[in-house]
């Protein structure tokens, strides 16, 4: 029984991509600021698919392309190269195929997490569904983000450094602020060897776009990217602690100096290195990760979120919870994932959800407490038996 709880929440998986895809396919063109040509609805998948057609056709795949999409691509031209498999398929095929990458390896993920049950991977599982599907309906690669870094850490727990090193680097070619997760090398032997790990595979995924581009090409790509990067750094703040400051205490701090006292908390716990050699331990600070490359992340949206709430649910799931943690978890379902559905009034989202980035608010407190439990936390204090289920199976 405990198994089949994975097999159903993999055919879910399988199901909500689906769903999602078809969603994309059969709805109308969607015009995105006024005065705009219509676009297809699963423009960011669009936006995706073309950059494999500007990358090898030489041109600048930082710049607009009215004639293709709406807005701007800004990954990394390894993942341009990446999406060939479904650039070059056509969309009723290609984007399910985009859905189902994006939610089955953060369902593989899960899956092979240390020290949960079934029962517990399944909940966390469940948990997350909700915010995945906000994800997938926007096309988008949070949840590829978030199943890397997971899968990444869950391979390092198995000693597996290579292909973990490759599942972190391959996030952080996604989305810079992935390369917070490089922090889980410090709790494993082999530092040296780790570190030569990721180095190979920056090395393969910063150069792997030379099959299609010439040197001069992808130097140049390279530097169009460093400067839409700096760009959208100040072209706006969304949903996170930048933006709660700004919302709730009209202040408006600078986003490096809020991400610099973000990191140096973020680091507190690890002072105490005795602490690495305990996997309750090491799973906070996964947790952590998650939460915080998203509520310090000042540009985040709201598809961003299925990566914090994936933190949080291995912060709940992962360990025998109190009853203020299981309010913080209703909490947080409630107000960060159902709270932009269509359960809620547009109204009510329009003029209190959106407007006080209310979608923040709950992984910023959960993570102080996670960061809490993490000081708090004596060295060595587990045994390496699995941590006892907080919902009965």
């Amino acid at each position: 029984m405990k198994t089949k709880s994975l097999y159903i929440l993999f055919f879910l998986y399988v199901l909500i991509s689906l769903v999602a895809a078809a969603q994309g396919l059969f709805a109308p063109v969607k015009v995105f600021t006024a005065g705009a040509p219509a676009y297809k609805d699963y423009n960011n998948y669009i936006i995706f698919k073309y950059s494999f057609f500007h990358l090898i056709h030489g041109q600048d795949i930082y710049q607009y392309f009215p004639a293709d999409h709406w807005d701007l691509f800004k990954y990394s031209p390894a993942f341009a190269l990446g999406f060939a498999p479904m650039s070059v398929l056509p969309d009723a095929l290609g984007l399910p195929l985009w859905m189902l990458i994006n939610s089955l390896v953060l369902f593989a993920g899960v899956a092979l997490l240390p020290r949960l049950s079934n029962i517990q991977k399944s909940w966390l599982l469940l948990f997350c569904l909700p915010e995945l599907l906000t994800s997938l309906q926007n096309d988008q690669s949070n949840g590829l983000m978030a199943g890397l870094i997971i899968l990444g850490f869950a391979l390092a727990e198995r000693s597996k450094f290579f292909w973990s090193a490759l599942c972190i680097v391959a996030s952080i070619y996604i989305k810079l602020f992935g390369g917070l997760a490089l922090i889980f090398y410090l709790f494993y032997p082999g530092k040296v060897r780790n570190g030569a790990y990721v180095l190979f595979w920056m090395v393969v995924l910063t150069f792997i776009p030379l099959i299609v581009v010439s040197w001069h090409q992808l130097s140049f790509l390279y530097q169009s990217w460093y400067h839409l990067v700096l760009q959208d750094r100040a072209a706006s703040v969304g949903i996170s602690v930048v933006g709660l400051l700004e919302t709730w205490g009209g202040l408006h701090p600078s986003a490096n100096v809020v991400a610099l006292i973000g990191l140096l908390l973020f680091c507190l716990p690890l002072i105490n290195i005795r602490k690495y050699a305990d996997p309750v331990f090491r799973l906070l600070m996964l947790a952590s990760v998650l939460i915080w490359i998203v509520i310090f992340n000042h540009k985040a949206e709201s598809p961003t979120f299925i990566i914090a709430m994936a933190g949080i649910g291995i912060w709940y799931f992962s360990r025998k919870p109190s009853k203020f943690d299981t309010v913080l978890l209703v909490s947080a379902l409630l107000a960060t994932s159902l709270s932009v559905s269509d359960l809620v009034p547009a109204e009510v989202r329009r003029d209190f959800v959106v407007r006080y980035d209310l979608k923040a608010v709950m992984p910023v407190l959960i993570w102080v407490r996670i960061l809490w439990l993490a000081l708090t936390l004596k060295p060595i204090a587990h045994s390496d038996s699995p941590t006892s289920s907080p919902i009965p199976s």
